[in-house]
């Protein structure tokens, strides 16, 4: 086994130069530009049986859909532990604004500067040459080793990781642990460990009344008025008290729209759209049926009606202590001398569709202070160390 304390320069340079190889390529969601092409060669020969599956409407010349995806798998035997990760970036915005070109990788400050640097082409390079490495010292390890890369995780996220894992589902072909690449340290490398997130839970209201002038109210029904008071009891409402691993329940809404613009008018609808990050501690269903409770007891006896469209983007997931948290710990640990902290903070992940398969989910990458902003970055120095406590997992997993 590997000696996780010292450093290691072969993990560092390997890890560098596929970095550099992948972020080069512009490939802003859902265009993977070539990157799944490049990690498919290199597990191949590696042992991997790489699959290509492609989902989507097929374009006018009948080629292969937009979106592409790569399962790859070495081994036929459980425990399957699967990197899941996504090779599609988000545009860069005015790249004017940004310090170094965002599809020209540079290394400055100690820092490698380029759109996906933290999400997570370089999360990608290090699971690669940790597999890579561990690979060649254990050729005949147990289990199975497997990746999980979509090019639509940053999109919406319909032709991407859910489709690969219905598809696995369909011929019973289960992953035991997965650990997402996602960035997912704070101040340091490894002192987060994501073991779980919220659900997320989106609704779209739009309340009817009737249009009039101002002077005339009785002959019109203000939307708005209509919505305020309970607007005001769901933005108060409590709906859990979290528990060790989750906070509270918490709704936001974060748009509303009315009226025609003029003074004097009454408009006829309102638009608003509103949020729930939910725990464990609660339902889909009971926020549901809590919302339209408050909802019909302030439209009762109103002229104005309502409606509301619901939009389940994930169910909150949970991974507890056990083997797949122990690994990672102590790989970490080993590797960085840092004792990780359980989170299951931040937004959504493509953790959502496999913890539903009952695998084991964590998310563990590289710091996330600078993802989805202009010169995104990563620290040079913790490519080769995330690849070493990456390989350090396998040996915890498929070694023990």
């Amino acid at each position: 086994m590997f000696d996780s304390n010292k450093e290691n320069p072969t993990h560092q340079q390997e890890t560098l130069d596929l970095s550099i190889a992948l972020l080069e390529r512009p490939s802003v969601t859902p265009d993977d530009d070539g990157c799944q092409d490049m990690l498919s060669e290199r597990l191949a020969q590696a042992g991997f049986d790489c699959e290509f599956m492609y989902f989507g409407d097929r374009d006018k010349t009948g080629e292969h859909a937009e979106v592409k995806n790569l399962w790859a798998r070495r081994g036929t035997a459980d425990p399957v532990i699967c990197f899941a990760g996504h090779t599609d970036v988000v545009p860069t915005g005015d790249e004017n604004n940004w310090t170094y070109p965002p599809f020209t990788p540079t290394i400055a400050d100690g820092y490698l500067w380029a759109r996906g640097a933290a999400d997570m082409k370089t999360g990608i390079a290090a699971f690669t040459v940790a597999a890579e490495r561990f690979v060649a010292n254990h050729p005949k390890h147990n289990g199975s080793i497997a990746f999980l890369i979509t090019s639509d995780e940053e999109g919406p996220s319909i032709n991407g990781t859910v489709k690969v894992i219905e598809t696995l589902e369909a011929r019973q072909e289960k992953i035991t642990y997965c650990l997402v690449g996602e960035p997912s340290s704070t101040d340091t490398l490894g002192d987060i460990i994501k073991n779980g997130r919220r659900g997320s839970l989106g609704a779209v209201l739009t309340v009817t009344g009737k249009q009039g002038h101002v002077a005339y109210p009785h002959l019109a029904s203000n939307p708005i008025h209509a919505a305020m008071s309970a607007l005001a009891e769901l933005t108060n409402a409590t709906w859990d008290n979290g528990n060790d691993y989750f906070p509270a329940t918490s709704l936001q809404i974060s748009n509303i729209n009315s009226g025609t613009g003029a003074t004097n008018v009454i408009p006829e609808t309102l638009d608003a759209v509103f949020n729930f990050r939910f725990s464990t501690e609660t339902t889909e269903d009971e926020l549901k049926a809590k919302t339209h409770a408050i909802f019909d007891k302030y439209f009762k006896d109103s002229k104005a009606s309502y409606d509301i469209h619901w939009k389940l983007s994930g169910q909150p997931f949970l991974t507890p202590e056990g083997k797949l948290v122990s690994a990672c710990q102590r790989a970490i640990k080993a590797v960085t001398d840092v004792d990780p902290t359980l989170s299951t903070s931040g937004g959504t992940s493509d953790g959502r569709f496999i913890a539903p398969t009952g695998a084991q989910v964590v998310e563990l990458g590289v710091r996330n202070a600078t993802i989805h902003q202009v010169d995104e970055k990563v620290e040079v120095d913790d490519l080769g160390k995330l690849a070493q406590i990456y390989e350090g997992i396998l040996e915890n997993l498929l070694l023990d």
